[in-house]
């Protein structure tokens, strides 16, 4: 029963002692509510159709010989010079008939499986800003002590899933081979699947070999056992870049997941209206996952969503705004329209951990619950429209999730639930403090919140008054001392640290 469920997970948290963060336990995150249709099947139709026009009429840029010699092999129209491909509503339907509508990712750690489509929720760690905040330190620089720290927070709390592709860019690493050092860190201080980036063919290998390592498995039994995923950036409008287009065959190739994402702004990249950014982003979209099926058909795909709109006054992107919002729900409503897992992000342009920033990703995030996303991205630590990753904002997101996720248990309705007995036994104008039925079920009846603050105003100002951005750079520093590194074989770690040396070697000496 749910009640025995919160009791014990409730015991587990005492039993690491009595100052310790509550959290919920590790559990599958599954939506059981019906999908919000913000489009009708007509419009859904509608924008669709407009997507088929854009490949077969206007094309798409593919800035890669070898995408480029795929597509004509296929049957698509291809521009050598030019480089632009059109690609017919055949060929879409056909990747769209390999296109696995369902897959698992799975880490060093079996029980740590992410599930990609149907249901199934998952939530990542803030990915890529090149900037680091907390209140204490203030605005810096990425860094590699910054995110092995933040990596850590992502791995103590059960609701953040997997991580993105380097939390913050540790900029005093060689540019060409600090990927290497975030997957070691992702390897040896979480036991969570990560992102790998796709800049290219060779680190999109370096992630698949290295969790093949942390794993023991070959590259041969990783092709029918995807552990790590990308995500493929469209350069809108309609533009492939050679590494983006290299990376995503890469992954590919080798049975590993690939999210295709168009970055489509309103405004900017994409135009003003939000059916033709829809239309944009769905052509661009469609585009990438055919490649994937005409590199390997079946292989595990994603359809990925990012549009929202700029400021008009300045052309700064917007994020967590009432478009956005309605964006993250129809572009589920098209993810399902090819039956694929669904990617989606709840972002905010907000500068600080302040309340924009709160009601911003709120927004965006009953965005991606509404619209059914499988994969939310950038879901925990996101600030200054991704250029900052906030220890603060981390432990807010932290909280939000967790809302969400107790939000998405269903009501139980049975004959404990419903406590007729309780209420037989309690009077007219009574309470049920005292009751056996609230007694039993008292410690964990409701969600228990990590930073939200209930108490009275007096006891608030007693306790130090602190606003929440003030008790989450508490919560974040408690983090860091309660984390526990996940056990790996040390045979395990050596081999990582050998291909780790060897890389950075033949990187060094110019090879890809």
């Amino acid at each position: 029963m749910e009640h025995v469920r919160r009791r014990r997970s409730a015991e587990r948290a005492r039993a690491k002692g009595p100052a310790a963060i509550p959290q919920l336990p590790l559990r599958r995150v599954r939506n059981p509510y019906p999908p919000m249709e913000i489009l009708s099947a007509d419009q859904v139709e509608a924008i669709h159709q407009a997507s088929l026009r854009i490949l077969e009429e206007f094309g798409i840029e593919v800035m890669s010989a070898r995408a480029l010699d795929l597509f004509a092999k296929a049957g698509a129209t291809v521009d050598i010079v030019g480089g632009v491909v059109r690609i017919d509503r055949g060929l879409v339907e056909q990747a769209l008939s390999t296109a696995p509508s369902a897959y698992t990712l799975t880490p060093r750690n079996p029980e740590r499986v992410v599930r990609l489509g149907s249901s199934d929720m998952n939530f990542t760690l803030v990915a890529g800003p090149p900037n680091v905040h907390d209140m204490e330190r203030g605005r810096r620089s990425g860094n590699y002590r910054d995110y092995c720290d933040l990596v850590r927070l992502a791995q103590h709390f059960n609701c953040i899933h997997m991580l993105g592709n380097q939390v913050c860019a540790p900029i005093e690493l060689p540019a060409n081979s600090r990927h290497l050092d975030t997957y070691f860190a992702n390897l040896t201080l979480t036991d969570k699947s990560f992102h790998v980036s796709a800049i290219g063919r060779g680190r999109a290998l370096d992630g698949i070999r290295m969790m093949a390592i942390a794993r023991g498995l070959t590259l041969e039994e990783m092709l029918g056992s995807p552990s790590v995923t990308t995500i493929i950036s469209v350069n809108s409008p309609r533009r492939f870049d050679e590494q983006m287009a290299e990376g995503l065959m890469t992954m590919a190739g080798h049975g590993q997941s690939v999210c295709v994402t168009p970055f489509t702004l309103m405004g900017a990249m994409s135009p003003v209206t939000l059916a033709g950014a829809l239309a944009q982003q769905n052509a661009e979209a469609l585009a990438g996952i055919v490649l994937t099926q005409l590199v390997r058909p079946g292989a595990p795909v994603t359809y990925g969503a990012f549009t929202s709109n700029v400021d008009m006054k300045s052309g700064a992107p917007a994020f967590g705004t009432p478009e956005n919002t309605k964006a993250n729900i129809a572009s589920g409503q098209l993810a399902r329209r090819y039956n694929l897992p669904y990617r989606t992000t709840p972002g905010s342009a907000s500068n600080a951990a302040d309340a924009q920033g709160a009601w911003e990703t709120m927004m965006a995030l009953w965005g991606a619950i509404l619209g059914h996303g499988n994969l939310v991205y950038h879901a925990a630590g996101w600030q200054e429209g991704g250029l900052t990753a906030s220890y603060e904002k981390f432990i807010l997101d932290v909280e939000m999730i967790q809302h969400m996720t107790e939000f998405l248990q269903p009501i139980t309705v049975d004959e404990g639930e419903l406590a007729l007995d309780a209420l037989g036994r309690v009077p007219t104008g009574g309470h049920f403090f005292g009751d056996p039925h609230t007694l039993e079920r008292y410690s964990t009846a409701f969600y228990q919140p990590m930073l939200s603050n209930w108490q009275n105003y007096e006891s608030w100002q007693e306790a130090g008054g602190r606003d929440a951005t003030q008790r989450a750079t508490l919560l974040w520093k408690k983090t860091l001392e309660e984390y526990e590194e996940p056990v790996m074989d040390g045979s395990v770690r050596e081999e990582l640290e050998a291909y780790v040396a060897k890389r950075k070697e033949e990187i060094g000496a110019g090879e890809p």
